[in-house]
């Protein structure tokens, strides 16, 4: 647990791996992640923060020993917010929270011992990345998502514009240089 704390305060996380692609603007990142095994949860719920937080305090139960073989899983960077939003203003929306296995776990994970959370492999995906500093909410999240789809446009670029990804780097208890992202998925066989 301390040791989890710690890395929450001063950084250090392991990541994911990604090959970074050419852009055509200076104002996004094109970035190919490589085949991972993430473990996840889904929060359907109208409020996207609220999901957030609920899903990542199930998957940190988890990696601090809540899991079949009671081992504890060192927290990685970034944590991924799926957001697959309603079809209207009130419909609900789908939050699916990730955390990035590290290495030492990516062949046999520690299986979940609730139903909610699951073990998620992703294949290598390609996605448009804007950065931005801050706390991030869904306020500034969906600004800054609208910033990267007009680049997007003005370039020509094929993308999906929903589900997107919303990306956080850093632990709550960390207040300033803060690293969030925002993230599109390319359109398969597609610039």
């Amino acid at each position: 647990m301390l040791r989890a704390m710690g890395k929450m305060v001063f950084g250090g996380f392991e990541n994911p791996k990604f090959t970074p692609q050419e852009s055509k603007g200076d104002d996004y990142e094109v970035r190919t992640y490589h085949t991972t095994q993430w473990m996840s949860t889904t929060v359907s719920g109208m409020e996207q923060d609220e999901a957030l937080s609920t899903g990542f305090r199930r998957l940190f139960k988890y990696i601090q020993g809540n899991n079949e073989k009671q081992v504890t899983v060192d927290m990685t960077a970034p944590v991924t917010s799926l957001i697959n939003p309603g079809e209207q203003p009130s419909c609900e929306s789908s939050v699916t929270v990730s955390f990035y296995l590290p290495e030492a776990h990516q062949a046999e994970p520690p299986n979940p011992s609730i139903p909610e959370i699951f073990v998620e492999t992703r294949k290598e995906f390609t996605v448009f990345v804007r950065t931005f500093g801050g706390f991030a909410n869904s306020q500034n999240t969906h600004d800054e998502l609208l910033k990267l789809i007009e680049s997007l446009k003005r370039d020509g670029m094929s993308f999906k514009e929903a589900p997107y990804y919303r990306v956080g780097y850093d632990s709550p208890f960390k207040l300033v240089n803060r690293k969030n992202e925002v993230w599109l998925i390319r359109e398969e066989g597609k610039k």
